[in-house]
């Protein structure tokens, strides 16, 4: 992917990996639309990367405000090149019959129907130039299991198994893939770990070598699992 007028679309992009892959992107030349729920952390963005780039405060899980959204954005010409849908919650890690209805509810919310109301609300505008690639993060826990984040590990093999189906279903020249980002001291991986996550890198050593294996993505890349090298 060439930086000439390529948009990246970036979901949880106020911290973690999606805040690291911001400052990657922007710092290549790419344009920049993301989204995430902390208006704070949105305004930051938008003073640290005026426009062309763009970010927004919305909630992924609802329908209405990525419908919304996604047509402000393609009305301004800004149909993405790259979708990196990675915003998700992690479960507090507690045996799965101690989990809530309202704790199971909002993960699959987000980490599932978060990703498909970005691909139901962007992917028919990339749909008519045959080009584009929808990276869905999943996890090592999307293909493995652990005991204490039963919530987690069923939204992300959902991924797994949507993203594969999306893929039978893109125009060729197009692709969808998974994406296993490694493991990464982010503050959802001490969510789980707590100190023991320091083990891993953070997320701005993580974005230096997972945003330019990102870019290099392309159609030839349609239907797999990949995990980004470390």
């Amino acid at each position: 992917m060439t930086t000439e007028t390529r948009v990246v679309l970036v979901t949880g992009a106020t911290r973690g990996l999606g805040r690291a892959m911001v400052s990657r992107l922007a710092e290549a030349g790419y344009t920049v639309i993301g989204c995430g729920r902390n208006r704070k952390m949105i305004e930051g963005l938008r003073a640290q990367y005026p426009k062309p780039h763009r970010f927004d405060t919305l909630d992924i899980a609802s329908d209405c405000q990525v419908a919304e959204w996604a047509e402000s954005v393609l009305a301004a010409g800004q149909v993405p090149d790259l979708i990196l849908n990675n915003a998700a919650l992690m479960n507090d890690p507690k045996p799965l019959w101690e989990i809530n209805a309202q704790e199971m509810e909002r993960l699959l919310d987000v980490n599932v129907g978060g990703t498909a109301n970005i691909i139901r609300h962007f992917v028919p505008a990339m749909l008519p130039q045959k080009s584009g690639v929808i990276v869905n993060f999943s996890s090592g826990w999307g293909r493995s299991t652990a005991p204490e984040v039963a919530p987690y590990c069923a939204t992300k093999y959902a991924i797994e198994g949507l993203t594969q189906a999306l893929s039978q279903e893109l125009p060729k020249g197009m692709a969808a893939v998974a994406l296993n980002p490694g493991i990464i001291d982010t503050d959802m991986l001490r969510q789980c770990w707590a100190d023991g996550a320091s083990h891993y890198p953070n997320a701005e050593r993580w974005s230096q070598t997972a945003v330019p294996f990102l870019l290099q993505l392309s159609a030839r890349d349609n239907g797999g699992s990949v995990t980004v090298p470390m």
